[in-house]
Formats: C-alpha cells, structure tokens, sequence
C-alpha cells in the first residue's frame, strides 16, 4: 500500500504591506481541453469556492484559511469583490465598504487594499485566486443593480490594472444568467474593462446560476476562454459528468470547470419546495460529483462547503443553514480527499487522459453507481470509477502493447493504492472492487508495463 501524504506549505509570514507579486501566468494548453502554466506545465484546476473571504475574515483569518487549502493541495480560490452577502452596505472586518457611494466607479481604496493583501498571501503560498468581480445581483437588471456599461467597463478596467501581475483568474457572473441585451452588453463592458487594464494576460470566465451551464448563454463571447458550468445542490447522484460532455462538444473548444457542484453540508436541494433540512451532501457526495466530472474530461474541478463559502462563525446570520464554524468546517474530509484526487490526477498525467465510456462493456450506466472510465491517449493507462463499489467488465485491447500491465485498486477516500494480481491479464476482464455500497466509492488504475517489468 502507498497513501497519498500532502505536505504542509511552510511559508514565511507576510511582514510588510502586501504587495502583489508576479507569479506563472495560467494559459489554455494547445489542445483547447486543459490549462497549463505559460511553461507549458500543466495545471490541474482544483478550486475552492471561498466567496465571502474578502468580505468577512480578517487578514490573520484569512492567512488560516489560505494556508489550510494550499497544505491540501488546491490549486484555485473563488472570492468575490462585491460580495453576495449584504456585500455593498456591511463593512469588512477592518470597517471599510467597497465602493464609494455604492458606485463602481469610485472603488474604495482601503477595501480593496485588504483585496491586495489577501491575493498577494494566496499567491505566495502558491495558490491562484480565481477572482469575481461582482455578484450576480449588482449587475443583474432589477433593484439592487449598480452597473451601467461605464461603469462596468471603468471597473473591470480597475480591476485589471490593480491586479495585472497578480496570479488570478477572471470569473464572471457570480451565480447569475445573462437573460437580457442589456445585462449581456454589461457583463461584456466588464470583461473588455478587465481586459483594458491587464492586457489580457489572465483568463476570463463565467459563473452561472445553478444547474446551468455559461455555454449556453456566452459561447459566442470571444473574452471566454474556458466554459464553466455550475451543475448545483439539487439532488444527490446528479452525473456532473454530462455537463463536460456537453461542452467538449461544442466549437470552439474549450477546457471546462465545474465552478459549483453540490456542497459538503449544505440541505440536498435546498431551493425545492419541501426539502428536508436535515438531509444534506456530505463528502461522499463532493467526491462523486468530482471524479465523475474529471474522467469526462473537466480540466478540474471546485470544491465547495456549506459553512466556507460564506465563513460563517457565532455572531452572523447563517445562509442556507450553516451549522458549523468556518474554521472548523475547513476540516470536513472532503476537502482532503480533493487534495487526493488532485495528486492522483498529476501522477497519471490528467492531461493526457480522454473519455472512453465505450470501453466499459458491462456494469452501471446510469443513476449513483455509474460506471465512468477514460484512457490516456497513447494507450498506456485506464481509469476506471465506480462510485458504489459495483463490478464492472472492460476491453482491455484498448491499452497499448496487448502484453501485462500493473492493476491497482485507489481509495479516493483515504488515498491509498492496493496493487493486485488476476489470472487474466489481456483481453475481456471483469473487475471487482474490494468493497461495494454507498459511499464505498474505488478506482480502478491499469497501466502498462515497461520491457523490464515496472510501469512506466
């Protein structure tokens, strides 16, 4: 057996005013399906939604927070400017609003110097913050919208500038659909505002509201640079899976995230009339959502918690019944077991990886046990997830050679490796996980062996 072990990111503590520094800027790879560094590297978008971080935590907060996701191996943090959450009329932590007047086109410069402070400790420890400029509701038509195309522009143009040697990534939107011309020629005025003031050196996205996909409403957008869809928190066993295939079919091709699956904690299907609030995802759930997505070729995926999102501690109003401290909540198992799938994903070389369901020639294609499976593009590796733990047959003359290869079992819930043996070798083969029911969740690695007898 070899567990995964995620080391600790042990970085000096910020002693001066932040300054934000310089970082490998985050590119779409040649293939138009993953994201890589602009050295070519490739990065595995593994996100974090934190979107009330700049809002409610304060700098030591947020030091605690950041250091926890970067030790288990995100890689993205999604926060949002004006936040969701009486974001434009209740101060930060440091009693500072964001914007003058609640006008975006007089930003408030001690706001957002906590901003700076916070992106520039995200990008020291590593991690590349995933910006949101607004929540949905300030650019939306109807009461609470702040924007017009000027100042849409004059904002997103701000924040370029502010930000244009930060290690960032544009995410707009904020949970909302683009429904009229008016909030379309908005949204676009912040995107070529972003891009005014960087020189279009970060990639621009879009957060849609839930289940939706920012596809259908901005493909022809030519500042998207990947598709982000958000497949929500309406029930469990929901295939995120399709929301990839969906998109990696479409021209042009781009890499696609899911910006926000079903939450750790949060009610199952909160928004439907009748729900239970005592029913609610858990990390078996978060897990599902994520190997289903990245085996049908996401370029990453997001993570999510119910009492994260909106670092909801004693004192303040919970949203959506949170429950639980922030800073307990970063605990829940699993965030860890995002960091698992992440370091497997790398190992294995993610970026090489395709979605071949027609290989699976028997075993669940539908409901919470589907089967999902992909392989590497020169033939010398199969994955393999089977979410419940049921058996499964494959078409092993899809691995390159025809000869022996290593078979390992992966538990994505502790992240460990249980190498095994059959008879058969080559051929038709059926595989049985170690253990089967819900939330016994296994993965299935077959790699083919080099001449002298060790995987490649």
């Amino acid at each position: 057996m070899r567990a995964f072990f995620l080391s600790t990111v042990v970085i000096a503590m910020l002693q001066s005013a932040p300054v934000v520094q310089a970082q490998a800027r985050i590119e779409v790879a040649p293939d138009g399906r993953h994201l890589q560094e602009e050295d070519g590297k490739p990065f595995f978008y593994l996100g974090d939604t934190a979107w009330a971080l700049f809002h409610r935590l304060t700098r030591e907060e947020a030091d605690q927070y950041l250091r926890d996701r970067a030790a288990k191996g995100f890689t993205v943090i999604q926060a949002v400017a004006l936040a969701e959450l009486q974001g434009l009329d209740t101060p930060n932590a440091y009693g500072e609003l964001p914007l003058v007047n609640r006008d975006p086109s007089t930003p408030n410069e001690a706001y957002f110097a906590h901003i700076d402070h916070v992106i520039s400790r995200a990008n020291q420890l590593g991690l590349t913050v995933g910006l949101l400029p607004s929540w949905g509701h300030y650019w939306r038509d109807g009461d609470r919208r702040i924007f017009d195309v000027e100042s849409a522009r004059s904002y997103g143009r701000f924040l370029g500038n502010r930000y244009r040697d930060a290690n960032v990534i544009w995410i707009l939107g904020g949970d909302s659909n683009v429904r009229s011309d008016q909030e379309r020629s908005i949204i676009d005025a912040i995107a070529h505002g972003l891009e005014d003031g960087d020189g279009g050196k970060h990639l621009i996205t879009f957060h849609p509201r839930g289940p939706g996909l920012a596809s259908e409403q901005l493909r022809d957008a030519e500042w998207l640079d990947f598709y982000m869809n958000q497949s929500s928190h309406a029930a469990r066993n929901l295939d995120t899976g399709l929301y990839v295939e969906h998109d990696l079919a479409l021209e042009p091709k781009r890499p696609v995230i899911d910006g926000e699956p079903r939450y750790e904690g949060i009610p199952v299907g909160f928004y439907n009339e009748g729900y239970d609030p005592r029913l609610r995802f858990n990390d078996d759930d978060a897990r599902q959502a994520a190997w289903w997505s990245v085996l049908a070729g996401a370029a990453g995926h997001t993570y999510g918690n119910n009492n994260v999102w909106q670092m909801w501690a004693a004192g303040r109003e919970p949203a959506i019944g949170a429950n639980r401290p922030w800073f307990d909540a970063i605990q829940d198992p699993g965030a860890r077991q995002m960091g698992f799938l992440r370091h497997f994903m790398e190992e294995h070389e993610f970026q090489t990886l395709e979605p071949r369901q027609d290989i699976i020639l028997d075993g669940p294609a539908h409901g919470a046990a589907k089967i999902r499976a992909a392989r590497a593009s020169d033939g010398s590796r199969i994955i393999v997830y089977s979410p419940q733990g049921e058996p499964f047959t494959l078409d092993l003359g899809e691995l390159a050679g025809g000869g022996m290869h290593t078979q390992t079992w992966f538990d994505p819930r502790y992240g460990a490796e249980y190498p095994f043996r059959t008879e058969q070798n080559q051929g038709i083969q059926s595989f049985d996980p170690p253990s089967s029911g819900p939330g016994t969740d296994w993965v299935l690695l077959l790699e083919v062996e080099a001449e002298h007898g060790s995987s490649p």
